[in-house]
């Protein structure tokens, strides 16, 4: 559960503007092209999608990483204020 939370916060943060439309999303694009080298501006909406459909298990691992995190982020925040 906590992980389905994650996973569409982090999507509707990175899509904040774009949200019916993802593919738009200049974050997205960013990260897309930091990732797989692709230029940015060059994106059409299915290489978007196609990116996201061949790296899903990748990117579900981020993810489950960015999720962890928080969790460590909380538990260490809750031990300093003890």
């Amino acid at each position: 559960m906590a992980m389905m939370l994650a996973s569409l916060r982090f999507i509707w943060n990175a899509t904040r503007g774009h949200r019916l439309r993802p593919w738009r999303s200049e974050y997205l694009k960013w990260r897309i092209e930091t990732y797989s080298g692709k230029k940015a501006e060059s994106l059409r909406p299915r290489d978007v999608m196609g990116f996201l459909w061949t790296e899903k298990r990748n990117l579900l691992r981020f993810l489950r990483w960015t999720d962890e995190m928080n969790d460590v982020r909380k538990f260490s925040s809750r031990k300093h204020e003890q």
